[in-house]
């Protein structure tokens, strides 16, 4: 266990894989929980490395080397093809006071704890909307987290968003729904959009309206606590210009497609597992 301090930024993150997803970790732990000096990041093209330092002033090389040993949080976040060589690679250079967390999808925590079975561990699901601090993210720790482990790793988390601690049986479902589901929002979003042009809108005006309604709505659910069917029912007048739209989504299948979506997307998810 770490003796984290979250009353000053100076938390020592270290990140393997330097992608789309840790970089929208480090937009939003970056001035919150540490400084730009505190994250080291890794990644095999020196070329990505020089735009992480350009774009964040963080530290990052190719190779853990130089930082593995300062680190006091390290996130393991490379493609799911890339994750045994990574594995064999880093764990005989971690000190026993370094938490490990994973956000590779489909990699089980009984796969870290083999490799690391005397750290804590950590398997965390987050979505790339970290990066505008409205990120979803599920994880599940190892029997060695104390409850100080888990109050670190859930600060942690709700720092750049929200956080939920679950069963790991559900993590691929989770990776289906929210790890996925940005993608599907910014699907509905264009779709949306050019629905709104095809109606005489013009496109930036369309953008910014699907985009606003979606968060709109989104945030009604997150504070009133309501079912979203209660909250659709409220605002579908009878014979109004509402069910009529809701009528064509239904006969077009547009509920179940979502609902399949997320259940291939978990399927995908278990199987890398």
């Amino acid at each position: 266990m770490n003796d984290f301090n979250f009353e000053e930024p100076n938390i020592r993150v270290g990140f393997v894989g330097g992608g789309a997803l840790t970089e929208s970790i480090v937009n939003g732990i970056r001035g919150n929980l540490t400084t730009s000096h505190e994250i080291f990041i890794s990644d095999h093209k020196k070329e990505r490395c020089n735009e992480l330092i350009n774009r964040y002033r963080v530290n990052a090389s190719v190779g853990i080397d130089s930082f593995i040993e300062k680190v006091e949080l390290l996130i393991i976040a490379v493609k799911p093809k890339d994750i045994a060589p990574t594995l064999t690679e880093i764990k005989s250079k971690i000190t026993l006071n370094t938490t490990i967390m994973s956000v590779v999808a489909g990699l089980k925590l009984a796969a870290l704890e083999k490799i690391f079975p005397r750290h804590t561990v950590v398997r965390a699901m987050p979505n790339v909307a970290l990066l505008v601090g409205e990120g979803m993210t599920a994880y599940v720790m190892n029997k060695k987290a104390l409850a100080a482990d888990r109050e670190m790793v859930k600060k942690f988390w709700s720092s750049i968003g929200r956080a939920i601690e679950i069963d790991e049986k559900f993590m691929d479902a989770v990776t289906g729904l929210s790890g996925s589901g940005p993608a599907y929002a910014f699907l509905m979003i264009d779709a949306l959009a050019d629905g709104g042009v095809a109606a005489g809108l013009p496109r930036a005006a369309a953008i910014e309206l699907a985009a606003q309604t979606l968060l709109g709505a989104a945030k009604m659910i997150l504070e009133t606590g309501e079912h979203p069917g209660v909250l659709r029912d409220k605002v579908t007048s009878p014979a109004g210009t509402t069910v009529e739209g809701l009528r064509v989504l239904e006969r077009n299948g547009v509920r179940s497609a979502l609902i399949e979506a997320v259940i291939a997307a978990a399927e995908k998810s278990r199987s890398l597992g």
